[in-house]
C-alpha cells in the first residue's frame, strides 16, 4: 500500500476463494451457501439457486436478506437452529419444512451448518449445505401411513402388532400388544430381549430357531406358537408370525414386523379335545387309544433295553348286578373308586387305563420276574374285593384276571390284547375273583371259538342244527307226558357237537336269538303233533337264554304269535330259564316273563340249588317247575347230605305251589330216594336219552308205562 493509504475502518474482506474451493463449490450437486454473521447470503451455488427457484445467484442474494425471516414454515425451528448452532458451533441433519423462496411452496429440506470464526473467536461467517429431501420425506409419510392402516387392519382382528428394527435392537409394540401381556406402553420389559426371556423354558429353544431360520433366509417367514409369561404371572399361549421387510446390501436383516395372536383358548380347546380323544371321562385314567400308545412305547423300550413287561386284563366279577341294584349312578361311583383303588395297587411307572364297561387294563413295564407280578396282582385282587361303601348303601366284587408278557407271548400290541383276554376269559370259566396266564393252548382254543363262531352263521341255513327229546318221567305214575327239546349241531368236520359247546359262543355274537326262535317253532310244531299223536295234554319244554330275553318287544311276542299260529292251549309249552335271570331287575325280564305267563306258557327254572335264587323270586315270577341239578342228584344215597338238600328243596317248592323236576336221574336208587322225598318228575338216562322226534315216538309207543 502507499504512504499516502490510510488504514480502513471497514473489516478485512474476505480472503477471496481459491480456484479449487469454488469449483467444488459450484458443482456440489445439493444446495450451499455462506452467509455473514447477521444473516446475509454471501455466496449460493447453483443448487442452492435453482432450490429457491432462481435462475442466478444475484437474483437470491438480492432478496434472500435473512435466510431465517422466510425460510422456516415454524419460526420455533430457525430459534433452534440458530440455538444449536450458537451452542455446538454446528448442525447437523437438521430437518424441517422451508418455503422455496420463489414460488413458496413448501419443501422439505436437510441442512447442516458450522461456524467459521477468527483467531480471536469472532464469527466471520458461516456455511453450510441444504439438501431437497422431500421426495423421501413423502414416502417415509406414506410408508408410515401405510403400515398405520396394517396395523390398524390387523389390531381389528385382536392381533397384537411389533415392528421390529433390528440394527437398533428395538421394538415397537402396539397398544393391544401391551394389553394382551398386561403391560403398560413403554414398559421396558417388552423388548425383544425381554419378551424372549419371558418365553416358556419349554418352548424358547423351538422359537429361536424358527426364528433364526427366517432371520437367515432359510424359511420364508417366521411362524411359531409358545408360551409367554404375563404381568399377572400366568401363562398365555401365543401364535407369532413375522417376516423380514429390509435387508441391508449384504443380506442382513434391518427391520422385522409381525403379530402375536393370543390362541390360549385355542390351545385349552385342543388339550380337551386331545384328553377327551385319550382319557376315560368317568374315571379320568388312559383310555383304550392311550393304552394302546403307552403299550407300544413300553415295547419299544423292551427291545432297546432287553426288559419285560407284564400286560392285565381285569374284569369286575357281578358288576352287572351291582349296577342294576344301586342303578347306574351308584355303579359309576363304583368304577371310580375300583380306579383308584387299582392305581394305589401299582407303581408309579405303571400304566391303569380303562377300556371301557367294567374292564380295565394294567401295564407292567421294567419288571425283573414273575413274583413281582404276581404280588401286585394279589394286591389287586385283595383290594377289589374290599366292599365299597356308598352311605348306606354296600356294594361287592371281586375282579377276574388275565396275564400275558412281551416279548415272552406276543409280539405286537394286538397280540397282547388279545392274549390277555384269553387269560381273563380262562380266569372267569375257573370261578372267578382269580388270575390266570396266557398260554399257547389257550390261543388254539380261542382261535377255535372264533371259527365256530363264523360257521354258526352258515349252520342254520345249512340245516345242521337238530333237535333231541328227552322224556320227562311223572315218579308217581311212570307216565311220560313231558319231554325236553335239545339243540345238537351236526357240524360238517366235526360231527356231532353238545350245545355246551357252541351256546355260550352263540350268545356271545348274537346267534342265540335266531337259534332259539327256530328250536321253539320246532318244539312247537312237534308239540302239536305228540298231542295229537300220543297224548292231548303233551308238553314240550325249550331253554331259553338270558340274551333272548333282551330283544325288542316284536321279538319277544315272537313266540306267542307262533303259539296263536299253531292255536296250541295253555300249558302246552314250557320255557326253562337259568336262575341267574331272576336277578336282572330290568324292564324287559320281568315283562317278557309276565307276557309268557299271561299266554299260558309255564315258566320252569333250571339248574336250581346253583345260583342265587331266593323265595322272594320264586314268588315274584310265579314259577310253575324247579328243576334240581344233576349235581345234587349224582350223590343220592340214604342218610346223605345231598340227600337232605334234596328233601329240603322239594318240601319248600311244594309249599309255594311249585312241581318239581329232578335232572339227570341214572340209577334205580336215584330214582327211589327220589319218589320218597316227593320229587314229582325226574329226567335222565334210567329212563332214556335224548333222541331225534321219530326215535322218541317209537320209544313212547313200545314203553308201556310212558302211555296213559
Amino acid at each position: 500500500m502507499d504512504a499516502t493509504d490510510k488504514p480502513s475502518d471497514r473489516p478485512p474482506e474476505p480472503a477471496p476463494q481459491t480456484t479449487d474451493f469454488s469449483t467444488l463449490f459450484d458443482f456440489l450437486p445439493i444446495g450451499a451457501y455462506r452467509s455473514s454473521p447477521d444473516g446475509r447470503q454471501i455466496r449460493a451455488n447453483p443448487a442452492q439457486v435453482r432450490l429457491n427457484g432462481y435462475d442466478s445467484e444475484a437474483e437470491l442474494i438480492a432478496v434472500m436478506h435473512d435466510i431465517g425471516r422466510e425460510w422456516y414454515v415454524d419460526p420455533a425451528r430457525r430459534a433452534a437452529f440458530s440455538a444449536q448452532l450458537e451452542r455446538q458451533g454446528y448442525v447437523r441433519s437438521f430437518v424441517s419444512e422451508v418455503y422455496r423462496h420463489k414460488t413458496r411452496e413448501r419443501i422439505w429440506v436437510s441442512e447442516n451448518a458450522h461456524l467459521v470464526r477468527d483467531a480471536e473467536g469472532r464469527i466471520l461467517f458461516y456455511e453450510g449445505t441444504v439438501e431437497d429431501i422431500t421426495e423421501r420425506v413423502r414416502a417415509e409419510t406414506e410408508l408410515r401411513q401405510r403400515d398405520e392402516i396394517w396395523k390398524l387392519a390387523l389390531e381389528s382382528t385382536g392381533d397384537g402388532v411389533w415392528d421390529w428394527n433390528l440394527a437398533e435392537g428395538v421394538a415397537v409394540m402396539s397398544r393391544r400388544c401391551l394389553e394382551m401381556y398386561g403391560f403398560a406402553e413403554h414398559d421396558l420389559r417388552l423388548s425383544p430381549h425381554g419378551l424372549d426371556q419371558r418365553t416358556h423354558p419349554d418352548d424358547k429353544a423351538q422359537m429361536l430357531r424358527d426364528r433364526q431360520a427366517h432371520l437367515d433366509g432359510q424359511a420364508p417367514s417366521y411362524v411359531n406358537e409358545h408360551r409367554v409369561l404375563c404381568a399377572d404371572g400366568s401363562w398365555k399361549w401365543i401364535l407369532t408370525r413375522g417376516m423380514v421387510i429390509s435387508r441391508d446390501a449384504q443380506g442382513r436383516p434391518l427391520r422385522m414386523v409381525g403379530t402375536h395372536t393370543d390362541i390360549t383358548q385355542r390351545k385349552e380347546a385342543e388339550a380337551l379335545i386331545w384328553h377327551q380323544a385319550n382319557f376315560d371321562a368317568l374315571t379320568g385314567l388312559p383310555n383304550r387309544r392311550m393304552l394302546r400308545d403307552r403299550l407300544s412305547q413300553h415295547m419299544l423300550r423292551c427291545d432297546r433295553e432287553r426288559l419285560q413287561l407284564a400286560l392285565l386284563f381285569i374284569d369286575l366279577d357281578h358288576f352287572k348286578a351291582v349296577n342294576d341294584t344301586l342303578g347306574h349312578e351308584g355303579g359309576d361311583r363304583l368304577l371310580v373308586e375300583a380306579a383308584q383303588r387299582l392305581e394305589r395297587c401299582v407303581r408309579a411307572t405303571d400304566t391303569v387305563a380303562r377300556m371301557g364297561g367294567d374292564e380295565f387294563t394294567v401295564v407292567l413295564p421294567e419288571l425283573h420276574g414273575v413274583r413281582e407280578v404276581e404280588r401286585i396282582v394279589q394286591s389287586i385282587l385283595r383290594e377289589l374285593a374290599r366292599s365299597f361303601h356308598f352311605g348306606d348303601e354296600v356294594a361287592f366284587v371281586t375282579a377276574s384276571i388275565g396275564i400275558t408278557f412281551y416279548p415272552g407271548d406276543g409280539q405286537s400290541v394286538d397280540d397282547l390284547l388279545r392274549q390277555a383276554d384269553q387269560a381273563l376269559y380262562v380266569a372267569k370259566d375257573g370261578g372267578r375273583n382269580r388270575f390266570g396266564y396266557f398260554t399257547p393252548s389257550l390261543q388254539i382254543g380261542a382261535q377255535l371259538r372264533a371259527r365256530l363262531a363264523n360257521e354258526l352263521h352258515g349252520a342254520l341255513p345249512a340245516r345242521q342244527f337238530s333237535i333231541e327229546y328227552q322224556p320227562i318221567v311223572s315218579l308217581a305214575t311212570n307216565r311220560v307226558h313231558k319231554a325236553e327239546a335239545l339243540l345238537r349241531w351236526r357240524h360238517p368236520q366235526r360231527g356231532r357237537m353238545a350245545p355246551l359247546n357252541f351256546v355260550p359262543i352263540a350268545e356271545a355274537n348274537g346267534m342265540i336269538v335266531q337259534i332259539g326262535e327256530w328250536v321253539f317253532r320246532e318244539a312247537a310244531r312237534q308239540t302239536q303233533q305228540w298231542r295229537q299223536r300220543l297224548d292231548p295234554g303233551f308238553q314240550i319244554s325249550v331253554n331259553k337264554s338270558p340274551v333272548q330275553f333282551h330283544r325288542a318287544e316284536d321279538d319277544r311276542l315272537r313266540w306267542l304269535r307262533e303259539l296263536s299260529t299253531l292255536r296250541l292251549p295253555r300249558h302246552a309249552m314250557t320255557v326253562e330259564i337259568t336262575e341267574s335271570l331272576l336277578l336282572d331287575p330290568s324292564a324287559n325280564v320281568a315283562d317278557h316273563l309276565l307276557a309268557l305267563r299271561d299266554a299260558g306258557v309255564c315258566v320252569a327254572l333250571d339248574d336250581f340249588g346253583t345260583g342265587y335264587s331266593s323265595l322272594a323270586y320264586l314268588q315274584q315270577y310265579d314259577i310253575d317247575f324247579i328243576k334240581i341239578d344233576k349235581s345234587f342228584v349224582a350223590g343220592l344215597a340214604p342218610c346223605s347230605k345231598d340227600l337232605a338238600l334234596c328233601k329240603a328243596m322239594i318240601v319248600m317248592a311244594h309249599q309255594l305251589g311249585i312241581a318239581v323236576i329232578a335232572e339227570g336221574v341214572e340209577t334205580q336208587v336215584q330214582r327211589d330216594l327220589l319218589l320218597e322225598a316227593g320229587c314229582d318228575y325226574a329226567q335222565g338216562f334210567l329212563f332214556a336219552q335224548p333222541m331225534p322226534a321219530e326215535q322218541f315216538e317209537a320209544w313212547f309207543m313200545q314203553a308201556p308205562l310212558a302211555r296213559p
